[in-house]
């Protein structure tokens, strides 16, 4: 077991109506299955962690991040397989189509685009990740106001 906390980044991709990118995690997924999800995932050994932001948007996505507008914020959590991570979170933007983002085959299963009068959406199945991706969204929405977003 690693004595160390496991760090991630992860990315809250905006649009051009001020909208955060979602992802669902599929069913099978060991950790938060089924549940709505930023982009993002683990910094590898030797990675920096804006270079692991913009890593996992390309693996995630088939996007590229073109600017990294702020920091909303960093997250330690315990999941089900008792490893601790500590996520730091940013608010980005991104060049590609965004109607069409390439999602992971087996590891997401759909999309939306939710304005922060939706967020309520991400509360489905709350339990699995005791609404960590509800606060996360919070905070992004916050730190798009706080930019003048």
């Amino acid at each position: 077991m690693p004595t160390e906390p496991l760090r991630c980044a992860g990315a809250l991709i905006v649009d051009d109506d001020g909208r955060i990118f979602f992802q669902r995690r599929s069913p099978q997924r060991k950790l938060f299955p089924d549940t709505w999800d930023i982009v993002g995932g683990h910094v590898e050994p030797g990675e920096g962690i804006e270079d692991a932001l913009y890593r996992e948007v390309t693996e995630e996505t088939g996007w590229t991040v073109s600017i990294v507008l702020g920091l909303v914020g960093e997250y330690t959590y315990i999941p089900d397989d008792g490893l601790t991570r500590v996520e730091t979170d940013f608010l980005v933007r991104v060049d590609g189509d965004l109607s069409r983002p390439r999602l992971e085959e087996g590891k997401h299963t759909e999309f939306r685009w939710l304005g922060e009068h939706e967020i309520g959406v991400l509360d489905e199945h709350r339990d699995v990740n005791d609404g960590l991706i509800r606060r996360i969204a919070e905070d992004g929405f916050a730190a798009l106001h706080a930019i003048g977003l």
